[in-house]
């Protein structure tokens, strides 16, 4: 199974910040990369740029956004159109708010390896018992979630979830799935891991 990192950047600017030596965006990807996700496709409005040159060199799509569109829902539906594009057999996508760049590779693994125990299900990672991003949504409800483009991402997935469709919440042991860039990676608490297997389905 392929599963797409669709990374949403509604500031260019706070994506091509530094985060611990590497800019923001760049250390998202490499995250995405390393954990497996492609392929990696970026959502601006500001192509060009310092944004362009923050991801120099590394595998991803940059596109843009249909005209007029917020950020949120539609976006991601956007992005999973582009990756579908890319690689057709693309299975889910990972809804990535840039802001979350301290996501462990590890996390991207683990939330890939759930995915293909439970592919019709939405995937939705937490830490400490809360839920955070990024949240892996199969490739099939790509135009149910069109329906919902007014909706932010986790308010668009909640509507989905109530709607009937099958969410597994796994607990990865990842601060960074909670605690984005406006938390320094030095403040942190520890990343400690997925405390049980997630390869298999949890017991009815």
């Amino acid at each position: 199974m392929t599963v797409a990192a669709i990374v949403l950047v509604p500031d260019s600017a706070a994506a091509s910040a530094d985060a611990g030596g590497d800019p923001v965006i760049r250390r998202l990807v490499h995250a995405a990369w390393s954990g497996g996700a492609m392929p990696i496709v970026i959502v601006a409005v500001d192509t060009a740029g310092p944004l362009v040159d923050a991801v120099a060199g590394t595998p991803v799509t940059l596109t843009g956004p249909t005209a007029g569109q917020p950020p949120g829902i539609a976006w991601f539906v956007s992005g999973q159109r582009a990756a579908l594009a890319a690689v057709t057999e693309t299975s889910a996508g990972l809804l990535w708010p840039v802001r979350h760049a301290w996501v462990d590779p590890e996390t991207v693994t683990s939330l890939v390896e759930a995915h293909g125990a439970m592919p019709d299900a939405i995937v939705w990672p937490a830490y400490a018992g809360q839920t955070g991003f990024p949240i892996l949504v199969p490739a099939t409800l790509i135009e149910r979630l069109a329906g919902h483009s007014g909706l932010n991402g986790a308010d668009a997935v909640t509507a989905l979830i109530a709607e009937g469709v099958p969410v597994r919440v796994v607990e990865l042991g990842d601060p960074g799935i909670v605690y984005d860039t406006a938390t320094p990676h030095a403040s942190l608490p520890g990343y400690q891991g997925p405390p049980e297997p997630v390869t298999e389905p949890p017991p009815e």
